[in-house]
């Protein structure tokens, strides 16, 4: 099967959103003699991976809330049952981020050419090590984290010195980094520090944004500033409970 074909079978699994068929095509590209994706492959790929991991993570969500709640009913029997249960959806999580790290590390890194392309992988990695470190706990959470914020400030480094602030590439990357900030490393005040320094960096260079990128860098904008005014209206109530 050509590069194409795979491509456009990747397409069609995308619009009946089967995902993990779409995961399979675009993984026999990345496996491939020549690795080194366009822009369009880049993106069919995670979008794949992000809809395979993140029904397995809305799952994680829901089962372990269920679990607490049988748990303060007292119901053990129930809680335990549960407990198996939420092994398997994260065994499912672990398989799939460590294959996506993989991936990134072993093919696509190595032969990513150009700014854009090499902040998307990077942060990718760090995106993938975050989903580990959302249910991970002691060292392992820790080693997860770490390895998280390596992948984020891989991706800053490179973006900081050749992406504008307003490329939605680079904005993706601060308001995913922020995320990390705030549910993973528990910093509330990095979090805002970060998505304000993005939001107000892109601000002063609105005018110059590219037609073809607009859409994309104003949504990702307004999800930041969405951000901060949460975040900051909820560091402002812990601060009146204290």
């Amino acid at each position: 099967m050509s590069r194409e074909e795979a491509v456009y079978m990747a397409k069609l699994a995308e619009q009946a959103e089967r995902y993990e068929d779409m995961v399979e095509w675009m993984k026999k590209i990345a496996n491939g003699e020549n690795p080194e994706l366009s822009v369009d492959e880049r993106n069919l790929l995670s979008v794949a991976y992000k809809n395979v991991i993140g029904s397995r993570r809305a799952a994680w969500r829901i089962v372990s809330s269920v679990k607490d709640k049988e748990e303060s009913k007292g119901n053990k029997k129930n809680a335990a049952l549960i407990a198996d249960y939420i092994k398997k959806v994260e065994k499912e999580l672990s398989d799939i981020s460590k294959e996506v790290i993989g991936l990134l590390k072993d093919k696509l890194i190595p032969k990513a050419d150009g700014a854009e392309a090499k902040v998307f992988y990077h942060k990718m990695v760090g995106d993938y090590y975050r989903y580990l470190a959302e249910f991970s706990s002691g060292d392992s959470r820790t080693e997860t984290a770490n390895n998280a914020m390596e992948g984020y400030k891989s991706a800053s480094a490179v973006a900081e010195q050749e992406l504008s602030p307003t490329n939605p590439i680079r904005l993706g990357l601060a308001l995913n980094f922020s995320v990390f900030y705030y549910e993973v490393m528990n910093s509330p005040e990095q979090a805002c520090g970060l998505a304000k320094q993005a939001f107000d960096d892109a601000i002063a260079e609105l005018d110059t944004l590219p037609e073809d990128s607009y859409k994309d860098s104003t949504l990702i904008m307004q999800l930041l500033r969405d951000n901060l005014t949460l975040w900051t209206s909820d560091m402002e109530d812990e601060k009146d409970k204290d």
